[in-house]
């Protein structure tokens, strides 16, 4: 007797046990939250290795939080009833509040600054929890990667577009993951490869985050490249 389960039973049970890891992982992010505000009252971060290894552990438990989050969203392009895409008209300073809130605790035990620039009375139609589960991993991925400051920067261009840039001032990309965030902004059979990089899943949900906002016969786009105010890398979303 063949007891195997067919593939919308697995595919159901994998999104739910993915939906539950993330559950307990954002109970530990949290803890973990708490634990590095106390401990910063107590004793000097720069010199408390106990904190340094907690920020670490934060930043990990972050990328988690991060890979099971881009699951469950990719999940909904099939479909499933509890993660509808959702587009609705938002002020850009909500967006930002809540993309500060998540990286605050993170960026200080770093030592890292978060510069911002965006009007925050400006409304634009996308899914808040989608574009904020990308600019946070935008974040996440910078803070790894620069020297000491991020830079959220979002603005509507002359054309039409919403532009959202998370940039830092650390060496750049390397051209291999330049080379595949520009296969993500491909409309290529098959998708992108996420053994080439470890980055490879973020971009992929990325790219298809920016895909699904539409609006006649435009939609989203997500390219990298090196440059901007402080020469290291740019994640730039686009969406119309």
């Amino acid at each position: 007797m063949d007891d195997t389960p067919d593939a919308p039973e697995l595919s159901l049970f994998l999104a739910s046990t993915a939906h539950d890891m993330k559950n307990s992982i954002s109970v530990l992010s949290g803890t973990l939250e708490r634990l590095l505000v106390a401990h910063s009252s107590q004793a000097s971060p720069q010199t408390d290795p106990e904190y340094t290894q907690m920020a670490h552990m934060l930043y990990q438990t972050k990328r988690l939080n991060d890979n099971l989050m881009q699951l469950l969203a990719l999940y909904k392009q099939v479909g499933t009833p509890a993660y509808p895409f959702d587009v609705q008209p938002l002020e850009l300073g909500q967006l930002v509040d809540q993309v500060v809130a998540l990286e605050r605790v993170l960026l200080t035990s770093r030592g890292m600054k978060l510069e911002l620039d965006y009007d925050p009375e400006l409304v634009w139609h996308f899914d808040e929890d989608l574009i904020v589960g990308v600019l946070s991993h935008a974040i996440n991925n910078a803070i790894h990667y620069t020297c000491d400051t991020v830079r959220l920067a979002i603005r509507a261009t002359e054309d039409g577009w919403l532009e959202l840039r998370v940039e830092d001032n650390g060496p750049g990309y390397p051209p291999a993951l330049l080379k595949a965030g520009a296969i993500a902004t491909r409309d290529t059979a098959g998708g992108m490869n996420f053994l080439t990089n470890s980055a490879g899943l973020g971009l992929y949900f990325s790219s298809e985050v920016a895909k699904m906002h539409r609006h006649r016969e435009r939609r989203g786009a997500l390219r990298l490249e090196n440059g901007g105010r402080y020469g290291g890398g740019c994640f730039i979303l686009s969406l119309p």
